[in-house]
């Protein structure tokens, strides 16, 4: 895989493992320890370029100027909510692509949901990121970068991290693979697999193929619906990969790694909020659960407004009904405390949102 910056047509440096980094050194003559310097100025003190790097001599700045491109996010605004002081970063990138993320604080820590994608191409119904399409994937780099501008910016510590911004991750795998590792590595920021989320609308093969990595974050499906019909009418992404395929997948997933998988549901007024919808999810969920194993947890999301859609949220007597019957078949359920509305920066509202001012 070619991990090249897509302006400057360079390796990108903060993009390798420590491994990959010492080959690098040697390559251009360098001793070996240096890789270990250079991997902790990128991935534990967040330098933001080499300048920073104050034990690197000015030969090996000039070498790495010369040989590499360095990652760093430039922060072209940043909104902040005034119902729960959620933070929306917009960032641009070094080819003048844009990508939102977000920062958000909880009494059990600070989670930062980034994008792994500039757009997608998924197209759901819901959701303004895909509205115009898709770009490109994100280098490992911009990934982990969106982390570390944010927690200079905001002087705390992640320790969540959610890949729910814009894009779909699993249709940017070998990046993505690449920036769990780097983020789990202990010695950049050493965030637990355990703390790390990855978010997918259903693509089967690439589902399985991370069971196989058997790796320990949690996997959340975008489901939104509990039938084949009620779900392709939401996203139509469910025409390429069917319901039984998918669930499959998710199944596979939890026997591969042990870990439970999430269901997002975005309840949607009058869509898929009615008793029938529950009772259906209730099918769906029972028929892949055992009395030993229960694989599978429910995330109700009160579906979140976009403008170019006139898609409502569901009535909170709705809501709360939805939930009942998924408890009363003992399917674990929660509704999700939705943060950063009124920025934009709930689920399903990210996009290069300068381009719509």
């Amino acid at each position: 895989m070619e991990l090249i910056n897509f302006k400057t047509g360079k390796l990108d440096i903060k993009s390798l493992s420590l491994t990959e980094l010492k080959a690098q050194m040697e390559q251009i003559g360098e001793k070996s320890f240096r890789a270990k310097q250079l991997y902790e100025w990128m991935h534990q003190k967040m330098a933001r370029d080499y300048a920073e790097m104050t034990n690197i001599p000015k030969t090996l700045k000039e070498k790495l100027e010369e040989h590499y491109s360095y990652t760093s996010l430039k922060e072209v605004c940043v909104q902040t909510s005034k119902i729960d002081g959620t933070k929306k970063f917009l960032f641009a990138l070094s080819d003048g692509n844009l990508v939102e993320s977000v920062w958000m604080k909880y009494h059990h820590g600070n989670s930062v949901c980034i994008s792994s994608q500039v757009g997608c191409r998924m197209g759901c119904r819901f959701c303004a990121s895909t509205i115009d399409g898709l770009e490109r994937g994100l280098l490992p780099s911009e990934m982990l970068d969106q982390i570390y501008a944010i927690a200079r910016s905001t002087g705390e510590r992640v320790s969540n991290v959610v890949v729910m911004g814009t894009g779909e991750p699993l249709d940017n795998y070998e990046n993505l693979i690449r920036f769990i590792y780097l983020l789990n590595s202990e010695e950049g920021l050493h965030i637990s697999q355990r703390n790390i989320t990855v978010s997918t609308c259903g693509l089967v093969e690439e589902m399985k193929r991370l069971a196989d990595e058997k790796l320990q974050i949690t996997l959340a499906l975008s489901l939104h619906g509990a039938t084949q019909e009620k779900r392709c009418r939401l996203m139509p992404i469910a025409n390429q990969y069917p319901l039984d395929s998918v669930m499959e997948a998710c199944q596979y997933y939890f026997v591969q790694t042990g870990r439970r998988v999430t269901f997002e549901y975005s309840l949607v007024g009058g869509v898929n909020d009615t008793e029938e919808d529950a009772r259906n999810l209730c099918r769906l969920i029972s028929r892949y659960s055992t009395d030993y194993a229960q694989p599978f947890h429910v995330n109700l999301i009160p579906v979140n407004p976009i403008k170019e859609r006139n898609f409502v949220e569901s009535d909170k007597r709705e809501i709360l009904n939805f939930k009942n019957k998924l408890e009363k078949k003992h399917i674990n359920v929660t509704i999700r405390r939705e943060m950063g509305r009124d920025i934009d920066g709930a689920c399903g509202q990210l996009r290069r949102h300068i381009l719509y001012e």
